[in-house]
């Protein structure tokens, strides 16, 4: 298997623009200077922006693969990449199609 398509190895090339090609149209954005992609999530309230967290969590921790994030009031800003690749991998856009399904 290539570098381009285990689950951990970097993304680069074609493989990578395909697989982010849905993200991008879907609100995620590539973070300037890193390789990463972002997104805020923003809910009706704490405790709407706190569950998701929490259900984001469980998945992540199966997905052995964990967001930097942060969470304001109603509002969570999510960067992911994959630390041990050098960049975007396969378990990042496992884990941010999770999220998004998550926000419904």
């Amino acid at each position: 298997m290539s570098a381009q398509t285990t689950k951990s190895g970097k993304l680069t090339g074609a493989a990578r623009t395909e697989a982010l090609a849905p993200l991008l149209a879907a609100g995620w954005s590539e973070v300037e200077g890193r390789d990463a992609i972002t997104k805020r999530f923003v809910f009706g309230n704490f405790v709407g922006a706190f569950g998701w967290m929490t259900q984001a969590a469980l998945w992540a921790e199966k997905l052995d693969h964990h967001p930097e994030w942060s969470n304001v009031y109603k509002t969570v800003e999510v960067t992911l990449t994959t630390h041990d690749a050098g960049g975007l991998s396969m378990r990042d856009i496992e884990l941010a199609e999770k999220m998004d399904a998550l926000a419904g």
